[in-house]
Protein backbone atom coordinates (compact mmCIF):
# COMPACT_ATOMS: atom_id res chain seq x y z
CA UNK A 1 0.00 0.00 0.00
CA UNK A 2 2.94 2.53 0.89
CA UNK A 3 4.19 2.24 -2.97
CA UNK A 4 1.13 2.62 -3.95
CA UNK A 5 0.78 5.93 -2.04
CA UNK A 6 4.27 7.53 -3.07
CA UNK A 7 3.82 6.94 -6.47
CA UNK A 8 0.02 8.67 -6.16
CA UNK A 9 2.00 11.17 -4.71
CA UNK A 10 4.35 11.10 -7.44
CA UNK A 11 1.80 11.50 -9.93
CA UNK A 12 -0.31 13.74 -8.63
CA UNK A 13 3.31 16.19 -8.47
CA UNK A 14 4.15 15.24 -12.29
CA UNK A 15 0.79 16.57 -12.96
CA UNK A 16 0.99 19.88 -10.98
CA UNK A 17 4.18 20.26 -11.94
CA UNK A 18 3.38 19.26 -15.55
CA UNK A 19 0.63 21.81 -15.55
CA UNK A 20 2.60 24.73 -14.65
CA UNK A 21 5.64 24.33 -17.00
CA UNK A 22 2.80 23.35 -20.39
CA UNK A 23 0.78 26.90 -19.27
CA UNK A 24 3.92 29.21 -18.62
CA UNK A 25 5.07 27.86 -22.04
CA UNK A 26 2.48 28.24 -23.58
CA UNK A 27 1.85 31.68 -22.52
CA UNK A 28 5.48 32.66 -23.25
CA UNK A 29 4.27 31.48 -27.01
CA UNK A 30 0.99 33.05 -26.87
CA UNK A 31 2.44 36.19 -25.80
CA UNK A 32 4.85 36.08 -28.58
CA UNK A 33 2.16 35.78 -31.48
CA UNK A 34 0.82 39.40 -29.60
CA UNK A 35 -1.68 38.29 -27.27
CA UNK A 36 -2.87 40.61 -24.57
CA UNK A 37 -2.48 39.01 -21.27
CA UNK A 38 -6.56 39.33 -20.76
CA UNK A 39 -6.63 36.68 -23.63
CA UNK A 40 -3.93 34.70 -22.36
CA UNK A 41 -5.42 34.91 -18.74
CA UNK A 42 -8.61 33.83 -19.79
CA UNK A 43 -7.47 30.94 -21.98
CA UNK A 44 -3.81 29.73 -21.47
CA UNK A 45 -3.66 30.12 -17.52
CA UNK A 46 -7.55 29.50 -16.87
CA UNK A 47 -7.06 26.11 -18.44
CA UNK A 48 -3.76 25.60 -16.12
CA UNK A 49 -5.72 26.09 -13.23
CA UNK A 50 -7.46 22.86 -13.99
CA UNK A 51 -5.18 20.76 -16.20
CA UNK A 52 -4.75 18.42 -12.88
CA UNK A 53 -8.40 17.16 -12.75
CA UNK A 54 -8.93 17.60 -16.56
CA UNK A 55 -6.08 15.18 -17.18
CA UNK A 56 -7.24 12.67 -14.33
CA UNK A 57 -10.64 13.11 -15.05
CA UNK A 58 -9.42 12.17 -19.29
CA UNK A 59 -7.41 9.60 -18.08
CA UNK A 60 -9.72 7.95 -15.73
CA UNK A 61 -12.53 7.85 -18.50
CA UNK A 62 -10.13 6.53 -20.92
CA UNK A 63 -9.28 3.36 -18.44
CA UNK A 64 -12.62 2.50 -17.92
CA UNK A 65 -12.34 3.69 -14.20
CA UNK A 66 -15.39 6.05 -14.62
CA UNK A 67 -16.31 6.31 -10.84
CA UNK A 68 -12.97 8.47 -10.55
CA UNK A 69 -13.88 10.37 -13.62
CA UNK A 70 -17.12 11.40 -12.00
CA UNK A 71 -15.78 11.41 -8.55
CA UNK A 72 -12.90 13.44 -8.84
CA UNK A 73 -15.20 16.53 -10.70
CA UNK A 74 -17.89 15.91 -7.84
CA UNK A 75 -15.15 15.90 -4.88
CA UNK A 76 -12.71 19.13 -5.89
CA UNK A 77 -16.58 21.20 -6.50
CA UNK A 78 -17.46 20.18 -2.76
CA UNK A 79 -13.85 20.71 -1.77
CA UNK A 80 -13.25 24.07 -3.38
CA UNK A 81 -16.35 25.50 -1.34
CA UNK A 82 -16.40 23.65 1.77
CA UNK A 83 -12.57 23.60 2.61
CA UNK A 84 -11.41 25.98 0.66
CA UNK A 85 -14.03 29.21 0.81
CA UNK A 86 -14.64 28.11 4.67
CA UNK A 87 -10.71 27.61 5.41
CA UNK A 88 -10.16 31.28 3.42
CA UNK A 89 -12.93 32.73 4.80
CA UNK A 90 -11.71 31.71 8.85
CA UNK A 91 -8.58 33.58 7.42
CA UNK A 92 -9.81 36.80 5.73
CA UNK A 93 -13.77 37.70 4.94
CA UNK A 94 -14.42 36.92 1.18
CA UNK A 95 -15.93 39.38 -0.65
CA UNK A 96 -18.35 38.09 -3.65
CA UNK A 97 -18.62 40.62 -6.98
CA UNK A 98 -22.33 41.02 -7.86
CA UNK A 99 -21.67 39.51 -11.30
CA UNK A 100 -20.54 36.41 -9.56
CA UNK A 101 -23.49 35.98 -7.26
CA UNK A 102 -25.83 37.25 -10.22
CA UNK A 103 -24.71 35.27 -13.22
CA UNK A 104 -21.93 32.73 -12.18
CA UNK A 105 -22.73 31.10 -8.81
CA UNK A 106 -27.00 30.54 -10.32
CA UNK A 107 -24.83 28.85 -13.27
CA UNK A 108 -23.30 26.28 -11.47
CA UNK A 109 -26.49 25.67 -9.32
CA UNK A 110 -27.96 24.94 -13.23
CA UNK A 111 -25.09 23.26 -14.31
CA UNK A 112 -24.63 20.72 -11.21
CA UNK A 113 -28.47 20.17 -11.40
CA UNK A 114 -28.20 19.48 -15.20
CA UNK A 115 -25.43 16.92 -14.57
CA UNK A 116 -27.48 15.05 -11.46
CA UNK A 117 -29.98 15.05 -14.53
CA UNK A 118 -27.66 13.13 -16.90
CA UNK A 119 -25.42 11.14 -14.43
CA UNK A 120 -28.86 9.42 -13.18
CA UNK A 121 -30.71 7.57 -15.87
CA UNK A 122 -31.72 4.75 -13.03
CA UNK A 123 -33.57 7.40 -11.20
CA UNK A 124 -35.41 9.20 -13.86
CA UNK A 125 -35.38 6.86 -16.83
CA UNK A 126 -35.76 3.63 -15.23
CA UNK A 127 -32.71 2.99 -17.26
CA UNK A 128 -30.10 0.00 -16.92
CA UNK A 129 -27.56 1.87 -16.03
CA UNK A 130 -26.26 5.51 -15.25
CA UNK A 131 -24.48 6.96 -18.27
CA UNK A 132 -22.83 10.01 -19.55
CA UNK A 133 -22.86 9.49 -23.20
CA UNK A 134 -21.30 11.55 -25.79
CA UNK A 135 -24.20 13.62 -26.80
CA UNK A 136 -24.57 15.23 -23.41
CA UNK A 137 -20.24 15.51 -23.10
CA UNK A 138 -20.88 17.96 -26.31
CA UNK A 139 -24.01 19.36 -24.77
CA UNK A 140 -21.80 20.50 -22.04
CA UNK A 141 -19.33 21.76 -24.12
CA UNK A 142 -21.71 23.81 -25.94
CA UNK A 143 -22.35 25.37 -22.24
CA UNK A 144 -18.48 25.53 -21.86
CA UNK A 145 -18.41 27.86 -24.92
CA UNK A 146 -21.06 30.34 -24.14
CA UNK A 147 -19.74 30.35 -20.59
CA UNK A 148 -15.93 30.85 -22.09
CA UNK A 149 -17.56 33.81 -24.48
CA UNK A 150 -19.55 34.98 -21.58
CA UNK A 151 -16.63 35.65 -19.52
CA UNK A 152 -14.44 37.68 -22.21
CA UNK A 153 -17.28 39.84 -22.80
CA UNK A 154 -17.71 40.49 -18.78
CA UNK A 155 -14.04 40.58 -19.23
CA UNK A 156 -13.40 43.62 -21.57
CA UNK A 157 -12.11 46.83 -19.78
CA UNK A 158 -10.94 44.91 -16.95
CA UNK A 159 -7.46 44.97 -15.65
CA UNK A 160 -5.15 41.93 -16.71
CA UNK A 161 -5.20 38.69 -14.62
CA UNK A 162 -1.32 39.84 -14.37
CA UNK A 163 1.94 40.06 -16.17
CA UNK A 164 2.88 37.08 -18.51
CA UNK A 165 6.53 36.24 -18.57
CA UNK A 166 8.61 35.86 -21.49
CA UNK A 167 10.93 33.43 -22.42
CA UNK A 168 13.11 31.74 -25.43
CA UNK A 169 11.45 30.62 -27.88
CA UNK A 170 12.50 26.89 -28.14
CA UNK A 171 12.44 27.10 -24.24
CA UNK A 172 8.91 27.55 -23.80
CA UNK A 173 8.58 24.22 -26.71
CA UNK A 174 10.66 22.41 -24.86
CA UNK A 175 8.57 23.63 -21.40
CA UNK A 176 4.90 23.08 -23.70
CA UNK A 177 6.49 19.33 -24.61
CA UNK A 178 7.80 18.94 -21.15
CA UNK A 179 4.52 20.17 -19.20
CA UNK A 180 2.17 17.86 -21.62
CA UNK A 181 4.85 14.79 -21.28
CA UNK A 182 4.36 14.96 -17.42
CA UNK A 183 0.35 15.04 -17.07
CA UNK A 184 0.26 12.60 -19.40
CA UNK A 185 2.77 10.61 -17.89
CA UNK A 186 1.57 11.65 -14.41
CA UNK A 187 -1.97 11.31 -14.63
CA UNK A 188 -1.96 7.76 -15.87
CA UNK A 189 0.18 7.04 -12.84
CA UNK A 190 -2.14 8.99 -10.39
CA UNK A 191 -5.32 6.74 -11.77
CA UNK A 192 -3.18 3.65 -11.91
CA UNK A 193 -2.52 4.03 -8.26
CA UNK A 194 -6.00 5.52 -6.83
CA UNK A 195 -7.52 2.48 -8.61
CA UNK A 196 -5.28 0.07 -6.94
CA UNK A 197 -4.95 2.00 -3.36
CA UNK A 198 -8.77 1.73 -3.70
CA UNK A 199 -8.88 -2.09 -4.06
CA UNK A 200 -6.37 -3.04 -1.32
CA UNK A 201 -8.02 -0.60 0.68
CA UNK A 202 -11.51 -2.40 0.60
CA UNK A 203 -13.17 0.79 -0.65
CA UNK A 204 -14.87 1.83 -4.02
CA UNK A 205 -13.47 3.84 -6.25
CA UNK A 206 -15.88 6.64 -5.69
CA UNK A 207 -14.88 7.37 -2.47
CA UNK A 208 -11.29 7.32 -3.14
CA UNK A 209 -11.45 9.78 -6.09
CA UNK A 210 -14.42 12.29 -3.99
CA UNK A 211 -11.56 12.38 -1.10
CA UNK A 212 -8.05 11.54 -2.11
CA UNK A 213 -8.55 12.47 -5.42
CA UNK A 214 -10.24 15.32 -5.52
CA UNK A 215 -8.13 16.94 -2.78
CA UNK A 216 -5.05 15.80 -4.48
CA UNK A 217 -5.79 17.92 -7.99
CA UNK A 218 -7.65 20.58 -6.01
CA UNK A 219 -4.03 21.13 -4.01
CA UNK A 220 -3.52 24.64 -6.56
CA UNK A 221 -6.57 26.29 -6.00
CA UNK A 222 -6.42 25.86 -2.14
CA UNK A 223 -2.69 27.56 -1.91
CA UNK A 224 -3.95 30.18 -4.48
CA UNK A 225 -6.98 31.13 -2.43
CA UNK A 226 -5.31 31.34 0.55
CA UNK A 227 -2.29 33.24 -0.79
CA UNK A 228 -5.06 35.34 -2.05
CA UNK A 229 -6.30 36.15 1.40
CA UNK A 230 -3.14 36.89 3.36
CA UNK A 231 -1.83 38.64 0.43
CA UNK A 232 -5.14 41.17 1.50
CA UNK A 233 -6.87 39.91 -2.04
CA UNK A 234 -9.87 37.98 -0.62
CA UNK A 235 -12.02 38.25 -4.01
CA UNK A 236 -10.04 36.43 -6.15
CA UNK A 237 -10.45 33.56 -3.86
CA UNK A 238 -14.37 33.44 -4.75
CA UNK A 239 -14.21 34.26 -8.32
CA UNK A 240 -11.42 31.53 -8.72
CA UNK A 241 -13.38 28.66 -6.72
CA UNK A 242 -16.57 29.39 -8.93
CA UNK A 243 -15.00 29.53 -12.27
CA UNK A 244 -12.87 26.16 -11.63
CA UNK A 245 -16.11 24.79 -10.64
CA UNK A 246 -17.89 25.57 -14.05
CA UNK A 247 -15.04 24.62 -15.36
CA UNK A 248 -14.73 21.22 -13.56
CA UNK A 249 -18.58 20.14 -14.64
CA UNK A 250 -18.80 21.93 -18.16
CA UNK A 251 -15.06 21.46 -19.92
CA UNK A 252 -13.66 18.74 -17.45
CA UNK A 253 -16.35 16.11 -17.82
CA UNK A 254 -18.11 17.47 -21.38
CA UNK A 255 -14.22 16.74 -22.75
CA UNK A 256 -14.27 13.31 -20.99
CA UNK A 257 -17.90 12.12 -22.01
CA UNK A 258 -16.82 13.31 -25.30
CA UNK A 259 -14.44 11.01 -26.08
CA UNK A 260 -15.80 7.90 -23.84
CA UNK A 261 -19.29 7.42 -22.49
CA UNK A 262 -18.80 7.50 -18.67
CA UNK A 263 -20.95 4.58 -16.96
CA UNK A 264 -21.18 5.82 -13.06
CA UNK A 265 -21.54 2.99 -10.60
CA UNK A 266 -20.55 4.48 -6.99
CA UNK A 267 -21.32 7.80 -7.01
CA UNK A 268 -24.46 7.86 -4.68
CA UNK A 269 -27.40 10.58 -4.46
CA UNK A 270 -25.75 12.17 -1.21
CA UNK A 271 -22.64 13.14 -3.14
CA UNK A 272 -24.59 14.88 -5.32
CA UNK A 273 -27.33 16.43 -2.75
CA UNK A 274 -23.82 17.85 -0.98
CA UNK A 275 -22.26 18.68 -4.36
CA UNK A 276 -25.36 21.14 -5.06
CA UNK A 277 -25.95 21.88 -1.58
CA UNK A 278 -22.77 23.42 -0.79
CA UNK A 279 -22.83 26.32 -3.97
CA UNK A 280 -26.71 26.79 -2.78
CA UNK A 281 -25.11 27.27 0.89
CA UNK A 282 -22.95 29.88 -1.03
CA UNK A 283 -25.37 31.57 -2.89
CA UNK A 284 -27.34 32.09 0.28
CA UNK A 285 -24.31 33.43 2.07
CA UNK A 286 -23.46 35.59 -0.30
CA UNK A 287 -26.89 36.57 -0.90
CA UNK A 288 -28.82 37.22 2.35
CA UNK A 289 -25.68 37.59 4.76
CA UNK A 290 -22.67 39.83 5.60
CA UNK A 291 -23.25 42.54 2.30
CA UNK A 292 -21.99 40.06 0.06
CA UNK A 293 -19.38 38.84 2.16
CA UNK A 294 -17.96 35.16 3.63
CA UNK A 295 -17.52 35.69 7.61
CA UNK A 296 -15.74 33.78 9.52
CA UNK A 297 -18.82 32.34 10.54
CA UNK A 298 -20.27 31.51 7.15
CA UNK A 299 -16.76 29.88 7.02
CA UNK A 300 -16.76 27.70 9.62
CA UNK A 301 -19.95 26.58 8.92
CA UNK A 302 -18.87 25.44 5.17
CA UNK A 303 -15.94 24.00 6.95
CA UNK A 304 -17.78 21.80 9.32
CA UNK A 305 -20.08 20.56 6.60
CA UNK A 306 -16.93 19.12 4.89
CA UNK A 307 -15.72 17.43 8.00
CA UNK A 308 -19.10 15.67 8.50
CA UNK A 309 -19.22 14.69 4.98
CA UNK A 310 -15.85 13.41 4.95
CA UNK A 311 -16.42 11.34 8.14
CA UNK A 312 -19.51 9.86 6.20
CA UNK A 313 -17.82 8.53 3.75
CA UNK A 314 -15.10 7.09 5.92
CA UNK A 315 -17.82 5.59 8.05
CA UNK A 316 -19.55 4.14 4.90
CA UNK A 317 -16.74 3.11 2.85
Amino acid sequence: MIPNILLLILGLLLVVGGANFLTDGAASIAKRFRLSDLVIGLTVLAFGTSAPELTVSLMAALKGSADIAIGNVIGSNIFNILAIVGVTALIIPLAISNSTIRIEIPLTILSSAVLFFMANDRLFDMAGENVITRTEGFVLLAFFLIFLFYTFNMSKGEESPGQVRLFGLPLSIIMVIGGLAALVFGGDLFVDNAAMLAARMGISESVVAITIVAGGTSLPELVTSVVAAIKKRPGMAIGNIVGSNLFNILLILGVSASISPIRIQGIAVVDYGIFILATILLYIFGLFFGDKTIKRFEGSILLSLFVCYTVYLVMTA
